[in-house]
């Protein structure tokens, strides 16, 4: 659930991200809630397969892995709690 945190002040998610964007990140890659350890670890590595390996875009590589996911774990409690963040 990287994708949420308490926001008090300069704190919280908005501060996370700004951290990323001033440190140069293009994209985030967090989610809204804590998804479980294997369907994480395969969307990540269906992720990286289609970005690094497949030499897609970031978000068409994202879009593709929360595809494949989902065909493993037809409940978006799985895959759907993931946003990219541009």
């Amino acid at each position: 659930d990287t994708g949420l945190g308490e926001v008090a002040g300069n704190e919280g998610v908005y501060g996370l991200q700004r951290a990323f964007k001033i440190a140069g990140a293009k994209y985030l890659l967090m989610s809204l809630w804590s998804v479980p350890d294997e369907a994480t670890q395969k969307l990540m590595d269906a992720f990286y397969a289609n970005w690094l390996d497949k030499k897609m875009e970031i978000p068409a590589a994202f879009k593709a892995a929360q595809l494949a996911i989902k065909a493993d774990y037809p409940s978006p409690y799985y895959w759907g709690g993931f946003v990219l963040l541009q």
